[in-house]
């Protein structure tokens, strides 16, 4: 029974699994047309309270994907959803069309957001 317990300490503690480590988060530009205001958004944050944080204010609603009061273009850039189908069609998807309430950046990011506006305060 010593040699066991002698043996466990020298392997010392086991590393978690690989896919248990937080991903690492990584900042990216966010360009809104037609205003051209810019901001920056972390890849663990979605695009809709980024914008809130950097003081401007986004059409919505709901902020989990089914309203769609946010849904905008976007003409450039990768994002990713967290939930398995937010309230975009695939047509909409491939055609690039996206909800900022639960997309999260990918890359660099052009949102057209006609309706976008600065905030009085920020959050």
């Amino acid at each position: 029974m010593v040699a066991r317990h002698q043996k466990a300490r020298r392997s010392g503690p086991r590393s978690p699994p690989r896919d248990t480590l937080a991903p690492m988060t990584e900042r990216f530009s966010v360009t809104l047309l037609p205003a051209g205001w810019t901001f920056e958004a972390s890849s663990d944050q979605p695009l809709l309270l980024a914008a809130q944080a950097a003081g401007i204010k986004l059409p919505s609603s709901c902020r989990n994907g089914t309203c769609r009061a946010c849904l905008c273009f976007k003409p450039e850039g990768e994002i990713t959803y967290r939930i398995e189908w937010p309230g975009v069609s695939f047509d909409e998807k491939r055609e690039g069309w996206i909800l900022p309430c639960c997309a999260y950046p990918r890359s660099a990011v052009t949102l057209d957001v006609p309706h976008a506006s600065r905030s009085a305060t920020r959050p």
